[in-house]
């Protein structure tokens, strides 16, 4: 896929394109780039219509203007929308992702077909406690990558993947993050506890791999409690980004749920 940038924003993005199909939007984990859903363009790039965005100061997005911050992420994606006239999109985010695609669904709705987050938290209601334990372990992070992105990558490739395979491949992107990127997350508390969940007039899909950390496995839990009607998946054999490490299981899932919400339009 060829990159495409925004005008009048540090955005770029990319489009496959295939005949009438429905769209999908995949937000990728911080620290990486759109990259990490390689496996999902490759499965479903003739089934589906393939939108993937590098967030802002990760890959390809780092052409920046004074005053470009992370909460504004919502309004370039729509604006991407517009000027590639896609009505609605299945979103897909992982991490960072989960939080910046529940973001845009708080703001427009009305474009969003089907919601799928994995390796996030419920952005809308998100424990005190639970937010301020993730933003400690943020920081502590932080300043590793301060001192070496090398060892913060190392670190991190760790945490964010279970399988070899897919440690290295995160560990090959986290390390072209750039340390001034940073202070585009800063803003990122923002879009936390800002909006109350009416009813949702789209499915929405939550997981995490059995072996993320435990808090993940805790917010799942308390995000389903809050909104039953949702679809939980754990996967076996994975840790944070699922789509990286169980790829087959991860598209097999998509599929099966994009099908549902077919079904139930």
């Amino acid at each position: 896929m060829k990159p495409i940038k925004l005008a009048n924003s540090p955005i770029t993005y990319f489009i496959n394109r295939t005949r009438q199909a429905e769209w999908i939007l995949f937000i990728h984990a911080a620290f990486v780039n759109h990259n990490m859903f390689k496996a999902q363009f490759e499965y479903f790039e003739n089934k589906y219509n393939i939108l993937a965005i590098d967030i802002i100061g990760h890959g390809q997005s780092t052409d920046t203007q004074k005053g470009d911050s992370i909460d504004k992420m919502s309004k370039w994606v729509f604006d991407i929308l517009k000027t590639e006239n896609i009505d609605k999109v299945h979103i897909v985010g992982v991490s960072l992702g989960a939080v910046l695609a529940q973001d845009f669904a708080n703001r427009y709705p009305y474009a969003v077909s089907s919601l799928a987050c994995f390796g996030g938290y419920n952005i809308n209601n998100f424990d005190a406690k639970m937010n301020n334990e993730n933003s400690t372990k943020q920081k502590l992070m932080m300043l590793k990558a301060l001192i070496s992105v090398k060892w913060f990558a190392k670190a991190n490739k760790k945490i964010s993947a279970y399988t070899s395979q897919a440690q290295n491949e995160f560990f090959a992107m986290n390390i072209l993050f750039p340390k001034k990127s940073f202070m585009f997350l800063t803003t990122l508390n923002s879009m936390v506890n800002k909006y109350k969940t009416g009813r949702r007039n789209y499915p929405l899909l939550i997981g995490c791999g059995k072996f993320d950390i435990p808090m993940e496995l805790e917010a799942i839990k308390a995000w389903k409690t809050s909104e039953p009607d949702c679809t939980v998946v754990l996967f076996d054999n994975a840790g944070h980004c699922v789509n990286m490490d169980v790829p087959q299981e991860f598209n097999k899932a998509m599929e099966k749920f994009w099908k549902d919400t077919e079904l139930k339009i």
